[in-house]
């Protein structure tokens, strides 16, 4: 029995982090006007429970309410992103920090968080820099 083509994962479509109750505007902020992702309408029965969801590169991050909120600090998306550089000065004018770490071959990266302390990842990959400088 084949189950080729049955079932099978293509790509990943969202990814949903927790966020406090009335914190949209600085996810706005922050995934909007940071990170430079546009925000999707929720469908009515789904923007009733707050959040907000967001597109760009692919994939949409949706940023759910979560009552009892406590942000991730070791699970986390990692996003591959082109200049990183760029991106951390842009993160760190926030006041947020940015760890860089040298550990993953092949890549460029660093750590951060959402303003609510909720582990992000960014990686810019080594060998396409290689190939266009």
């Amino acid at each position: 029995m084949t189950t080729e083509g049955a079932g099978e994962i293509v790509r990943l479509h969202h990814l949903q982090l927790a966020i406090p109750a009335g914190s949209e505007d600085a996810c706005r902020r922050f995934w909007g006007d940071t990170l430079g992702l546009v925000e999707v309408e929720k469908p009515p029965a789904l923007a009733a429970r707050g959040g907000c969801w967001f597109r760009g590169g692919g994939l949409e991050v949706h940023l759910g309410v979560e009552q009892d909120f406590s942000p991730a600090r070791k699970a986390h998306p990692g996003f591959l992103v082109t200049d990183l550089p760029a991106l951390a000065a842009r993160i760190e004018a926030l006041g947020i920090p940015v760890t860089w770490d040298a550990d993953f071959p092949g890549f460029s990266r660093f750590h951060s968080a959402d303003p609510f302390g909720n582990r992000l990842e960014f990686l810019e990959s080594l060998l396409d820099e290689e190939s266009r400088g």
